[in-house]
């Protein structure tokens, strides 16, 4: 289905999208230390493999995905890094009252952008994509 703007809009979807990826990534490298002890303290294991391997898929995917590069692999590979981030640093069931609230905000919010990243999955890039020959059906 095609409909009026909807390359612009999927354009301006994945660089929204993108904004909060590419963002963590940035604020992990800039704090690496305390980026590195708030995984250590949500009992993620080998931080010092795990967190380059976050940049990584917080600047990688969160790029490709701004400039539907690959963008329904960025997007996949994006829900398969913030599925389990969200499980393991979201977990609002198992926080301290004066936590949950907020804890279970981040969860949704997590989800709500999970939830977006399925659609670029299915709808690709558009036609403003950088491999956009390869988002035609």
């Amino acid at each position: 289905m095609n409909i009026p703007l909807q390359n612009s809009l999927l354009l301006a979807g994945r660089v929204l999208a993108a904004f909060i990826f590419i963002g963590s990534g940035i604020d992990k490298i800039l704090h690496y230390e305390g980026s590195a002890a708030y995984m250590a303290s949500g009992g993620v294991p080998l931080v010092a493999l795990l967190l380059p391997i976050a940049i990584l898929f917080e600047l990688g995917g969160g790029l490709a995905l701004a400039l539907g590069w690959k963008a329904r692999w960025a997007a996949l590979a994006l829900v398969l890094f913030t599925l389990p981030a969200t499980l393991i640093f979201h977990a609002f069931w198992a926080a301290p009252a004066a936590e949950a609230g907020m804890q279970q905000i981040h969860f949704l919010k997590n989800l709500s952008i999970i939830g977006g990243l399925l659609g670029l999955i299915v709808s690709g890039g558009g036609a403003w994509a950088l491999d956009r020959g390869a988002n035609a059906k």
